[in-house]
């Protein structure tokens, strides 16, 4: 099995297309929603990418065939004063689980954070995601907390 994982060129047409392609892979697995992405969405996801200064995309071939990506945003963590990064999703399609490649993904993902002089990575997982759960907690993750007798944090949202 050969495995490359590059940082996406959101001007490349076939990069560009690969992230809409395993993003919508994405958004049709449960762990994703389990619908396919609005074509709004299909049509203008890399454009809109392209057009963040703080966005970034990592794209891992196995065999020459793109089967992940990591979408990141940089970010500002004003108790460290430096910026970090945010890992927004991470695609693996199912033919390729198990096989290590969100980890050579992350791996990745660390050395440009590394390179950009961010103090941390940060991502959201779903609580019944045990098997993302165990992989993130093998890459080096864990739960967050400020003060222990606070707790854990919790990621919301609100729709607008």
């Amino acid at each position: 099995m050969s495995v490359k994982i590059i940082k996406a060129d959101y001007c490349n047409e076939k990069n560009r297309q690969e992230i809409t392609l395993l993003l919508d892979h994405y958004a049709k697995d449960p762990m994703g929603g389990g619908k396919p992405l609005e074509e709004h969405v299909i049509e203008n996801v890399a454009n809109e990418l392209s057009r963040i200064p703080h966005a970034f995309s990592v794209i891992g071939y196995v065999n020459n065939k793109a089967a992940g990506l990591i979408n990141c945003f940089e970010q500002f963590s004003t108790f460290s004063c430096k910026p970090l990064i945010n890992i927004h999703d991470v695609i693996v399609l199912k033919e390729y689980r198990g096989k290590g490649l969100s980890h050579k993904m992350l791996k990745k993902v660390e050395e440009i954070a590394i390179e950009k002089g961010c103090c941390k990575l940060t991502l959201e997982v779903l609580s019944n995601n045990e098997i993302a759960k165990s992989s993130y907690k093998k890459f080096g993750f864990s739960s967050y907390e400020l003060d222990p007798a606070a707790g854990q944090a919790f990621f919301w949202d609100k729709q607008l």
